[in-house]
């Protein structure tokens, strides 16, 4: 029997070459995970963590395998307000010397790009580029594994803890038609470090691109990470974003997530919480509207004692937007004394809007404390009263109530020159705002 024809999309990435690295664990990584992904194809809704975001149109597209052309950007628009250290920029995909800071690092800091990586030590990135993804939703991890040819790795030394955060921007900028590209980054703290690394995403002009992100996160015993990820994509944008975090002994990682842009935007985030007494909090909103289509979906898994994770996700849909988070909790066997939190709460600003929402929790272990929680609802009527008898017009009453719904995810992030720049953006982007 004949095998079907594979998608526009899929046979686009079939047409890009893939990556030669002369490494032949990685050579043969990067083989097995693009012939897994032409097999698999693009999940459906059969899929269960594909079940809310359709990929029909996604399939009937085709982009041009990567950008050769040296895109114009504006270097001010890559700056954040207390970011000023360390920077790495990526525009379409493709590693910018001029745009990046990385020449006078901190003590203990090692940051390059992936490609540089590769050619003079690329044995101590077998763990995380040697993977092959089994899962049925992994289709575009592992694509992102085959085709991915550059990005940062990122190492700090134990016992390191550089002042000024390291910023990883990834710019879409307009090119002659619509591009795949796909970058996979590599971050490792060694015991005790300590590192804040914000990761941004941003548009230069009006494009419709393709972009793959993979990032693999290890934090060794006692090491503390603080990352913020500001996506802000080009509005007819498609982004996909895979992230995996591994927390030794008393290890700790707080990550903030704002998703602001793009027209399909999906991010899994999976946590093992290895060592006893790793902590993982987690804050994040998505504010949408138009068509925009945001897809979050959260793993944690708690694998030894003692350990605890907390999140407060919010999410904001408006217009014909579709908004979809799956927070997953489980505690193992083994992982007695832990303690997991989880809440999911939303608003729906208009009757055409969108947003599913889907809480799990499963305990294995003895002595555990858990609890988890997901709402879906409009804005407190009795709130709004509260305003508007006062003399607040509905429509600034309204906007006022949003934002401070939103901003509840901000409260905790301790760079106040870049919450505020933050919450500024996020009030722009909501109903009544300035965007």
């Amino acid at each position: 029997m004949s095998q079907p024809s594979p998608s526009p999309f899929v046979a686009s990435q079939l047409a890009a070459a893939l990556p030669q690295s002369g490494v032949a664990w990685l050579d043969a990584a990067r083989r097995e995970n693009l012939d897994a992904f032409v097999a698999a194809g693009l999940p459906d809704a059969r899929t269960e963590a594909w079940k809310y975001t359709a990929l029909r149109a996604l399939a009937q597209r085709s982009y041009a395998a990567g950008d050769a052309q040296a895109r114009a950007v504006d270097p001010a628009a890559l700056a954040l307000p207390g970011v000023a250290g360390p920077r790495l920029v990526f525009v379409n995909g493709v590693y910018r010397a001029d745009l990046s800071r990385a020449d006078a690092l901190p003590a203990g800091v090692s940051l390059q790009p992936l490609a540089r990586a590769l050619r003079t030590e690329a044995e101590p990135l077998r763990f995380a580029l040697a993977r092959r993804y089994r899962e049925d939703g992994d289709a575009f991890a592992r694509l992102n594994a085959a085709l991915a040819a550059d990005g940062a790795v990122l190492r700090v030394a134990p016992g390191a803890a550089p002042a000024q955060p390291v910023h990883l921007v990834f710019v879409g900028a307009p090119a002659e038609g619509d591009v795949a590209w796909h970058v996979r980054n590599v971050v490792e703290l060694g015991e005790g470090a300590a590192l804040t690394l914000v990761e941004h995403h941003l548009a230069s002009g009006a494009q419709a691109h393709f972009a793959t992100l993979a990032a693999d996160f290890v934090l060794r015993d006692g090491a503390r990470l603080r990352q913020l990820t500001v996506q802000d994509a080009a509005e007819g944008a498609t982004l996909v974003r895979h992230t995996g975090l591994q927390l030794g002994a008393r290890a700790a990682a707080r990550l903030h997530v704002l998703e602001l842009g793009g027209s399909l935007v999906r991010h899994d985030l999976r946590a093992l919480l290895a060592g006893d007494g790793a902590r993982l909090d987690t804050r994040g909103v998505f504010a949408l509207r138009g068509r925009q289509h945001a897809d979050t979906q959260m793993a944690i898994r708690h694998q030894a004692r003692g350990t605890a994770s907390d999140s407060v996700w919010r999410g904001v849909a408006d217009q014909r937007a579709r908004g979809v988070f799956r927070g997953a909790i489980v505690v193992a066997p083994g992982a007695d004394g832990s303690d997991a939190a989880l809440s999911n709460k939303n608003l729906l600003l208009s009757a055409q809007a969108e947003i599913d929402t889907k809480p799990e929790l499963e305990i294995y272990a003895d002595e555990v404390k858990a609890a988890h929680g997901a709402t879906v609802g409009q804005l407190d009527e009795r709130a709004l009263f509260y305003l508007r008898s006062r003399g607040i017009p509905q429509a600034q009453a309204r906007a006022m109530l949003t934002v401070a719904f939103c901003e509840a995810v901000l409260a905790d992030l301790d760079l106040p020159a870049l919450r505020e720049h933050l919450a500024a953006l996020l009030a722009a982007r909501l109903p009544g705002g300035a965007a």
